[in-house]
């Protein structure tokens, strides 16, 4: 079907052919840099058609986009497919924080048309549509394991609100909300929806129907148990659940292991007690499940507070409620990285890794105290050696958090995050306005160049299966990567020997002889630990600049860090006064985003012990691996649109991987 909205936008003449030319039009006056009002009329009348006109089937691009980094390698994206578990387990990559069209604000803001099915097809390499119309792809290859986690609240309102069959599509303020049309209407009327509904609140009944969430999460089990190939692809039922207050973002997705129950929780409280309780009852009905809190970085200090959400001291049974439903944190994703902030960490060079400082939906600066995983699980390890209880005791994943049933997690594939708010470059402040707007802005005044093509969850696993990624989850045997498929494994004892990077049993003997990441390594007497870290590049991205452990320890009751290199690229020594590695001089020639050949590594491994250790000095660890720099998304935009890279946020990157904490623990 081919459908056409001709518009007259002062001295520009645009037709967006639908269907047939797909976004062609849309991309050629991409090229030619329209200015914001333009694109957005453009997109609203876009959104009309495809959103609300029945049948209409989006086509196919006609811009591919390319790469100067090959991705042919088939070595190393997913991990091993096969029916025998393997002990030593494989290193698996996927996705935890994925939205479709059943999500209140993916479906009505962003124009998201697509289902759990058309999430699933896309983590297993197939193309599907995004809310604008252009076929979207991982370039990169399939993913192992995925899980669709459409907001708990409202979950499948939306689509009820076109279905014409159903009470709420009648309802005056679904009419109203449904009648705007473009970026900044819907903007306006998602956020003026709560006040619309209060205003008639003869609506709420309608609204709160729990048949209309139970048969969205019926629809969304039902999807998962389809795509579900266990040796090959694993999916998971899950679903978020969380408020922002004053918008403060506190939202964790709950991911179950196997069976999934009838309906969602309904979230009645703002205290995440109030969910872990519910978990309690769940796996007590023999339901298991683990909650994963995200976005840390925009939760103005409420994520990791010294006092609970109502207010009361931290204890013990608190930190045992937190710990046993919320093994794990997403360290990274599209809104920003939460490992550390260089407020907090000013002697790390590489602490201002993708930062994201704005509170949700706003222009408002978030408290850096509270906010960020390091400082979370140092506030823990003073707590425990002072108090005898850590409720900061996580693991690492990372994640996208794809309101499009996708990841954005490739920086020269990146379609943005939020449908047709940031489809186009020239909406996600890439691409310069053709003119300057009305306060002499010469890029769109939105935030969303400040996002990040991020991130994918690894696991090592026995076997691709739902028992075995969760149980690995479970234990915190993962780690997190900002987008490209790096592999890391960290292990901790006291009997590794310097031969062992070079045995045929390596990881055999360290598992005999030691903890994983994830685990506890206690004292033995008076010995110091040795630690195996390993980090293998993504063949298809840069190689691997440096191997670094992050420490963190307890002195005299006050938490401290320190961040080691400890392997080196390109025959580079690690300085013993410093704790750096050499520069191997990597670059990046931003005219075309080609890097040098030759300077980087496939893999950095080393024996590593701590020159700093101290016996009885309770501390934790975990590795980094940092890439090469290469090419950020924005920078890709502008080159393929032959302007400038914006001055707003760095052109290039390195894009790295954490592994989970080893805790040592003292007698």
């Amino acid at each position: 079907m081919a459908l056409q909205v001709g518009s007259r936008l002062g001295h520009y003449n645009v037709t967006a052919k639908i269907g047939e030319g797909g976004m062609g039009e849309v991309y050629r006056a991409r090229d030619t840099k329209l200015n914001r009002q333009v694109a957005l009329k453009i997109v609203g009348a876009l959104f009309v058609v495809l959103f609300l006109t029945p049948g209409c089937s989006p086509g196919p691009a006609t811009e591919p986009l390319d790469s100067s980094l090959s991705r042919s390698s088939e070595q190393g994206k997913a991990g091993v497919a096969s029916a025998s578990p393997n002990p030593l387990r494989n290193a698996y990559f996927g996705d935890l924080h994925i939205h479709t069209g059943y999500s209140f604000d993916a479906f009505l803001m962003f124009a998201t048309k697509t289902t759990p099915d058309d999430a699933y097809r896309f983590a297993k390499g197939e193309a599907i549509d995004h809310a604008l119309g252009f076929p979207i792809q991982l370039k990169s290859g399939p993913l192992d394991f995925y899980a669709v986690t459409d907001h708990a609240g409202s979950l499948g309102l939306s689509t009820a609100m076109t279905d014409s069959r159903s009470a709420v599509a009648k309802l005056e303020s679904t009419q109203t909300l449904l009648r705007a049309a473009t970026v900044d209407e819907r903007r306006a009327m998602f956020r003026g929806y709560r006040e619309l509904r209060n205003q008639r609140p003869e609506d709420e009944s309608v609204i709160r129907d729990p048949e209309i969430e139970r048969s969205a999460w019926g629809k969304t089990v039902e999807a998962a148990e389809r795509h579900y190939d266990p040796g090959t692809f694993t999916t998971f039922a899950g679903l978020e659940y969380g408020f922002s207050i004053d918008s403060q973002g506190l939202h964790r997705n709950v991911i179950f292991r196997d069976e999934a129950p009838d309906a969602p929780f309904r979230v009645g409280s703002r205290n995440p007690e109030a969910l872990w309780a519910w978990m309690d009852q769940e796996r007590a009905a023999g339901r298991e499940l683990l909650a994963i809190p995200h976005n840390m970085n925009v939760s103005n200090g409420l994520r990791f507070a010294s006092r609970t959400f109502e207010g009361l001291p931290l204890d013990a049974e608190y930190a045992a409620l937190r710990m046993r439903n919320e093994p794990l944190v997403e360290i990274a994703q599209v809104k920003g990285a939460s490992e550390t902030h260089p407020l907090n960490s000013p002697n790390d060079e590489w602490a201002d890794f993708e930062i994201f400082p704005y509170l949700l939906g706003t222009d408002r600066v978030g408290a850096v105290p509270g906010s960020y995983v390091r400082e979370a699980l140092l506030n823990g390890l003073v707590m425990e050696e002072t108090r005898g209880f850590n409720p900061y005791r996580f693991g690492f994943i990372a994640a996208s958090d794809g309101h499009n049933s996708a990841g954005t997690v490739e920086e020269d594939n990146y379609h943005g995050k939020a449908g047709m708010m940031d489809g186009l470059p020239v909406l996600r402040s890439s691409v310069p306005l053709a003119e300057p707007g009305p306060n002499g802005e010469t890029y769109t005044d939105w935030y969303y160049d400040m996002w990040g093509a991020a991130g994918l969850t690894g696991a090592w696993a026995e076997s691709n299966t739902r028992e075995s990624i969760f149980d690995a989850l479970r234990r915190k045997e993962t780690f997190g990567t900002s987008g490209p498929r790096i592999r890391v494994r960290f292990f901790a004892g006291y009997g590794y020997d310097d031969n062992l990077v070079a045995a045929s049993d390596m990881i055999e003997q360290a598992y005999a002889g030691g903890v994983p990441m994830g685990g506890d390594l206690v004292a033995d007497d008076e010995r110091a630990p040795r630690f195996l870290a390993w980090g293998v590049r993504d063949p298809d991205s840069a190689p691997l600049q440096r191997l670094q452990i992050v420490k963190g320890w307890v002195e005299d009751g006050a938490a401290h860090e320190q961040v080691f290199d400890i392997a080196c690229s390109d025959g580079g020594d690690v300085d013993r006064a410093t704790h750096r590695c050499p520069d191997n001089g990597a670059t990046v020639d931003l005219s075309d985003c080609t890097i040098p050949a030759g300077v980087g590594a496939g893999e950095l491994k080393r024996i590593w012990a701590d020159p700093t250790f101290v016996a009885g000095q309770r501390a934790l660890y975990y590795i980094r691996a940092i890439e090469n720099p290469t090419c950020r998304w924005s920078t890709w935009d502008a080159l393929r649109a032959g302007v400038e890279p914006t001055t707003k946020v760095a052109p290039t990157l390195q894009e790295r991987a954490w592994s989970s904490p080893i805790w040592y623990v003292p007698h």
